[in-house]
C-alpha cells in the first residue's frame, strides 16, 4: 500500500511526537535509600544502669571553671582568640554564608543596563553611498533589561534552603572547633601539671638514691658490702639521674603543645606558672541520654543539619525535570551618526515569557538526581555514625572514670601502707634497730607509689574532660539547629518515600 504524500507527512509528525514524548526525562524510580536512626533505639540502660540519672548532669559552658584553676581559663580564653584553626573554621562559616547568599539571589529577578559609543567606518561595497556608505559614523547603544525565572516549583528556594543548611552546619562546625580547642588545651594542661609531678617524684628519688650511694660507699669501705652493691647503688643514681631528664622533657613537650594551642611562640609557654592541683569533674550521667545528645553536641547538629541540606538538593533536583517559564524584557535606544539619541523613533523593546522542557538530555538530569539521592544517603549514614559514636563514647568515658575511681582508691590505699612502712623503717633507724639504708629502700618503694599515683590522677583528669567533651561541653544550640532534628527526621521519612 502506497501512501499519498500528506498521510505520510501525518505519520511521520505522530511519529515523531510518539518519540517525543517517550524521550520525556523522568524522575520516576530514583529515591534515597538511606534513613535516620532513632536515637531512642541506641539502649544504654545497662551499660549505664548503675548510675544516677539527672537532668542537671550535662557541662556547663564555663566547665573548665570546675577543675580549680584561674589561670586555665585564662589560657582557654587565649586560645579561643588567637587560634590559627578557629579562624579556618570562621572562614568556612562564612564562605558557606555567602553560597547562601547566592543561592538566595538567584530567585529573585535581575535588572541589568547598559550604553555603548562606536564609530565605524562603511566600506561603500557594504552600503551605498547615498545610505552611509563610505564614511564614517557614530553609533549610540542604550538598553535596560530585565528577566525573572519563576520558580513554580520551588526548585530554587529548595537550592536556597540548602545552602542555608549546609551554611548553618558550617557555623556548627566552628562552635565544635571551639570545643576541641578547649578540651585540647584542659588536657594539655594536665599533662603539664602531671610533667611538674613527675619531676617532683624524680627529684626526691635521685636525692634518696644520692644518699643510699653514699652510705652503700661508706659500708664497701667498711668491708659491710662488696662492689656488688656498689654498682647498684650507682645505677640507681643514673637512673634517677635519667627520670629527672625524662620529666623535664615532658614539661617542655607539654608547654610546646600549648604554645601552639594558644597561637603563640615557644616563648609565651615559657611565661606559664606551674599548674594548680586540677579537681576531676563529677562523673554524672544525664537523663534520656541518647535522645538528649542530639542537641547538646556540635558535631550532632551539624550532621542534621547536612542531612536537611541533602534532602533540599533533591527537591531542587526534581523540580529541573519540570517546565520552566521565565519573563523577559528588553528596552533601549539606539541611533546612527549624528542623530538624536534620546528620540521616539531611536526606541527599541521587546518582551514576552519564555518556556522550556527538558525531552532529551541524554540522562542528564536523572543521573544528577542520582548524584543527590547518593548524597542524602551518605548525609544520613554520617548522622548515624555520629550518633552511634556519641552515645558509645559517653558511656566508654562514665566507664572508664568509674574505673579509674576504683584504680586511684587502691593505689590510695597502697602508698598509705608504703608511707607506713617509711615511717616504721624511721622509727627502726632511731631506735637503733634497722639501718639508715633499710629505711632509704623503704622509701624508694613510697616514691614509686606516688609517681603511680600522680599518673593515675592525671588519666583522671583527662577523662573528666574527655567526659565533658562528649557531653557537648555545654553547647548550647539556637533555636534553628534546635529544630533541625526534627526536620531532619521528616526529611527521612519523606525523601524515602519519593
Amino acid at each position: 500500500m502506497r501512501l499519498s504524500p500528506p498521510r505520510l507527512q501525518t505519520l511521520l509528525a505522530t511519529t515523531a511526537l510518539s518519540v517525543a514524548l517517550a524521550g520525556c526525562v523522568s524522575s520516576g524510580g530514583l529515591h534515597p535509600q538511606g534513613s535516620l536512626l532513632d536515637p531512642s533505639a541506641l539502649q544504654t540502660s545497662r551499660s549505664l544502669g548503675a548510675e544516677a540519672l539527672t537532668p542537671a548532669a550535662w557541662p556547663t559552658q564555663d566547665w573548665w571553671s570546675g577543675l580549680g584553676d584561674p589561670q586555665l581559663g585564662a589560657l582557654i580564653a587565649e586560645a579561643l582568640k588567637n587560634n590559627p584553626g578557629l579562624a579556618v573554621a570562621d572562614a568556612r562559616a562564612r564562605q558557606a554564608q555567602a553560597q547562601a547568599g547566592m543561592a538566595d539571589a538567584d530567585r529573585r529577578p535581575t535588572i541589568n543596563g547598559g550604553a555603548s559609543i562606536s564609530g565605524a567606518h562603511i566600506p561603500s561595497t557594504v552600503l551605498p553611498p547615498d545610505v552611509g556608505g563610505g564614511h564614517f559614523a557614530w553609533a549610540k547603544y542604550g538598553y535596560a533589561s530585565f528577566n525573572w525565572g519563576l520558580d513554580l516549583w520551588g526548585g530554587k528556594r529548595a537550592a536556597w534552603e540548602a545552602a542555608v543548611g549546609q551554611s548553618r552546619a558550617a557555623e556548627v562546625d566552628a562552635q565544635a572547633a571551639r570545643l576541641e580547642l578547649s578540651a585540647n588545651v584542659a588536657r594539655a594542661y594536665a599533662q603539664l601539671g602531671y610533667a611538674y609531678a613527675q619531676q617532683d617524684v624524680a627529684k626526691a628519688e635521685a636525692e634518696r638514691a644520692t644518699s643510699a650511694r653514699k652510705l652503700t660507699l661508706q659500708r664497701v669501705a667498711a668491708g659491710l658490702d662488696s662492689q656488688l652493691q656498689s654498682k647498684q647503688a650507682d645505677a640507681e643514681v643514673a637512673d634517677a639521674e635519667q627520670s629527672q631528664a625524662v620529666a623535664a622533657r615532658a614539661i617542655d613537650a607539654a608547654r610546646s603543645s600549648l604554645a601552639v594551642l594558644l597561637g603563640a611562640g615557644p616563648d609565651r609557654a615559657l611565661d606559664i606558672a606551674r599548674p594548680q592541683l586540677l579537681q576531676p569533674a563529677a562523673v554524672a550521667v544525664p537523663a534520656q541520654l541518647p535522645v538528649e545528645l542530639l542537641g547538646h553536641r556540635p558535631d550532632l547538629v551539624a550532621a542534621r543539619w547536612r542531612v536537611e541540606a541533602a534532602s533540599k538538593d533533591i527537591g531542587a533536583a526534581k523540580a529541573q525535570f519540570m517546565p520552566n517559564v521565565s519573563i523577559g524584557a528588553l528596552a533601549g535606544l539606539i541611533a546612527m551618526g549624528g542623530a538624536n539619541l534620546f528620540q521616539a523613533p531611536a526606541r527599541f523593546y521587546q518582551f514576552g515569557p519564555s518556556l522550556s522542557l527538558p525531552i532529551f538530555d541524554g540522562g542528564r538530569l536523572r543521573a544528577n538526581l542520582s548524584g543527590k539521592d547518593a548524597e542524602y544517603d551518605i548525609a544520613a549514614a554520617q548522622y548515624n555514625q555520629t550518633l552511634v559514636s556519641a552515645v558509645n563514647q559517653v558511656a566508654d568515658d562514665v566507664n572508664a572514670a568509674q574505673s579509674m575511681q576504683v584504680q586511684i582508691a587502691a593505689q590510695q590505699r597502697s602508698l598509705d601502707a608504703a608511707s607506713q612502712a617509711w615511717d616504721l623503717a624511721q622509727q627502726r633507724y632511731r631506735a637503733g634497730v634497722g639501718s639508715y639504708l633499710e629505711a632509704l629502700s623503704v622509701r624508694q618503694q613510697l616514691l614509686l607509689g606516688e609517681q603511680r599515683m600522680a599518673a593515675l590522677k592525671a588519666q583522671q583528669i583527662d577523662l573528666s574532660v574527655q567526659l565533658i567533651e562528649a557531653l557537648g561541653g555545654g553547647y548550647r544550640p539556637s533555636a534553628a539547629d534546635a529544630g533541625a532534628a526534627g526536620a531532619a527526621t521528616s526529611a527521612s521519612s519523606s525523601s524515602s518515600h519519593s
